[in-house]
């Protein structure tokens, strides 16, 4: 059994700065891609950041230079670092995993169960 479990949240005052983690457990084999996904109250879930398996990142035009995603494949833990927080940033946070796990031979795809971030004063 896989499972990916966040932790960091909470609550923070715009300008301000927290630190997602995203650990992945369970029977591993390989973690491909990974990625950070939000959803506002209301609003459908989006992509936030991804990170592959050799560190390439990309990120949505809406945190480029506050957000910063990273991993420790050795941990099978996904960090994001987010500075410069504003409001428009509250949102239920999720991580994503592209996972291979032990016995299986095709990748399948994980989420965590979420994390609350919310930025107000």
């Amino acid at each position: 059994q896989v499972q990916l479990v966040e932790s960091g949240g909470g609550l923070v005052q715009p300008g301000g700065s927290l630190r997602l983690s995203c650990a992945a457990s369970g029977s591993i084999f390989r973690i491909n891609a990974m990625g950070w996904y939000r959803q506002a109250p209301g609003k459908q879930r989006e992509l936030v950041a991804t990170v592959t398996s050799s560190g390439s990142t990309d990120y949505a035009d809406s945190v480029k230079g506050r957000f910063t995603i990273s991993r420790d494949n050795a941990k099978n833990t996904m960090y994001l670092q987010m500075n410069s927080l504003k409001p428009e940033d509250t949102a239920v946070y999720y991580c994503n995993g592209e996972i291979t796990p032990v016995g299986v031979l095709y990748r399948m795809v994980y989420w965590g169960q979420g994390t609350q971030v919310t930025v107000s004063s």
